[in-house]
């Protein structure tokens, strides 16, 4: 298939406001040329941005978006390694950092205000400048997350990372999946130190370039960050938001690196004053699974933390549906994050309920696996990935929800490249298989199905065998959620549409007009509590 058919054009991405396409000499929305290598596991990623950091000059620039940030966090388990540290340091050092960080809710809804907030005191304390960006829908926030290095003199290091991992506590896992050190607390059933499955993007490349132009357009946003009063008052006592100078003006984009095209797909949402550069929002991100997915010929694999949302299930199953040699498979958290008795409720209702779609549409071709480490102990899901036909890949901040298809700010990169998707696909599957060495049985991507299952029997198996004989190898457990009474059913139900994954208001915005690539349209919803980890 023509790579056409895999990006969205620059009318598809439905947002004519942005520089994000116009940029390019050629006016498509994508760059050729870039190098992009995944960085499975948070200790992979920090300690390799550790290192990148450590390295900038006088000189240079380091720009970072985040949703939630935690000064303290050791990027390499070693002292002096904090976020806050490094970043301060390179700033003491003359590079120019740059930050925005979503102010957040209030923590007694168990979100971050406090540690983002202490986040930017270290960096502007140091020379730095990080703002605490407020400009959301309302109950929205920022969920992007990531960080660009620019070298003044030395273009061929330049980097973008792109994902699903934050600068914050419980993120700093590796394949053992023993935990973060520094944890953040979670659901009982996932210990004292919480297992975490996470990856993230190292792009080198022209691409890196598109990657500034988001943060810049969120930078150079004029409004102010914060609508509230009461906010412009905290931020004068506690000189937060200090003022700020503009950026200088951004480098060409570096020289080709690799053989990888990608496009960046974003979700921005429709608000009240819109942003300058998405008056209207934008929904890339919805339109270009949408489109991807009706491509679908053999087998989409997916990660992800939240598979909730009707529309989402929709059109996962439109796709099921129309090619009876599809196949899906879906990797989820075992449990939510969270076990209160209001808040694990509206997970699982809104879950099952997707789930049952999809096997409905496609009975015996749709399969759904939590992780487990080899202690027997759940491994928490918070990757966003999609693999489709060994030919597409995405990594980013988005969910396959709702909320990350309409109402709040999330950043995915796609990659069209057979090598690059394969490759991917085959790193996931061998952590997850516990396999060592090629694996060219699994290189026919519909034979993974049948590998997943196999591996998530024998050792479903062994659990309800009282664990008795060797353990069998393997990560992945069967999706087996208990059925919920009728009565909680309901109220669970009611309350993820009104508040954790709400059904979609009316819009006249033009990102929602029916086409070929639309997602759904735009909603009104906020990050309940259990999306302390987004």
């Amino acid at each position: 298939m023509p790579i056409t058919n895999w990006f969205l054009t620059p009318s598809e991405r439905g947002n004519p406001s942005t520089q994000l396409d116009t940029r390019h000499p050629d006016g498509s929305a994508r760059t050729e040329g870039n190098l992009v290598r995944p960085l499975i596991h948070g200790s992979t990623y920090f300690a390799e941005l550790h290192h990148r950091v450590s390295q900038m000059r006088d000189g240079d620039l380091l720009m970072f978006v985040d949703w939630r940030g935690d000064p303290d966090e050791r990027l390499t388990g070693s002292p002096d390694s904090e976020a806050g540290k490094v970043f301060g340091d390179a700033a003491k050092r003359g590079v120019d950092v740059r930050g925005l960080v979503w102010r957040s809710h209030w923590d007694r809804f168990a979100f971050s205000a406090a540690q983002n907030r202490h986040l930017g005191d270290e960096i502007n304390n140091a020379g730095g400048q990080c703002l605490l960006d407020m400009r959301v829908r309302g109950g929205g926030s920022h969920h992007q997350k990531f960080v660009i290095l620019r070298h003044s003199d030395r273009p061929e290091r330049d980097v973008a990372f792109l994902g699903g991992i934050d600068l914050c506590h419980g993120r700093r896992d590796d394949a053992s999946h023993g935990g973060d050190p520094q944890p953040q607390p979670m659901a009982a059933v996932y210990g004292p130190r919480p297992p975490w499955h996470d990856v993230q993007l190292a792009i080198s490349g022209p691409a890196v370039g598109d990657v500034e132009s988001v943060f810049r357009e969120r930078w150079e946003n004029p409004q102010a960050l914060s609508r509230s009063p009461l906010r412009w008052l905290a931020d004068r006592v506690r000189h937060d938001n200090p003022p700020t100078t503009p950026l200088p003006p951004q480098h060409p984009d570096p020289e080709p690196a690799g053989p990888h095209p990608v496009q960046l797909l974003r979700t921005y949402p429709r608000r009240l004053g819109g942003y300058p550069f998405a008056p209207q929002g934008e929904r890339s991100v919805a339109r270009g699974y949408t489109k991807v997915v009706n491509q679908a010929r053999h087998l989409i694999y997916i990660e992800d933390q939240y598979l909730w949302s009707p529309e989402v299930a929709a059109t996962l199953a439109t796709a099921l549906q129309r090619n009876p040699r599809l196949h899906l498979v879906a990797v989820l958290p075992l449990f939510p994050d969270q076990d209160g008795r209001i808040s694990k409720p509206p997970n699982l209702v809104a879950r099952d309920a997707a789930i049952a779609t999809l096997r409905a549409a496609a009975p015996g071709r749709v399969a759904f696996y939590g992780l487990e480490n080899p202690e027997g102990v759940p491994v928490y899901v918070h990757a966003k990935v999609c693999i489709i036909d060994d030919q597409w890949a995405s990594v980013g901040s988005d969910n396959f929800n709702r909320r990350s298809w309409t109402h709040d700010s999330e950043l995915t990169a796609a990659v069209y490249h057979p090598g690059y998707a394969r490759e991917l696909r085959l790193d996931l599957a061998r952590e997850h298989l516990d396999r060592e060495g090629p694996l060219d049985d699994l290189h026919d991507p519909t034979r993974m199905f049948t590998a997943f299952a196999d591996c998530a029997a024998q050792l479903q198996a062994w659990h309800d065998g009282g664990r008795q004989g060797a353990r069998p190898p393997g990560r992945l457990r069967p999706i087996q959620d208990a059925p919920e009474t009728t009565i909680t059913r309901a109220w669970a139900a009611a309350l993820c549409r009104l508040i954790y994954d709400p059904t979609a208001g009316p819009s006249n915005s033009r990102c929602d007009a029916p086409s070929e690539a639309t997602g759904p349209p735009q909603t009104r919803s906020c990050r309940g509590r259990d999306a302390v980890t987004p």
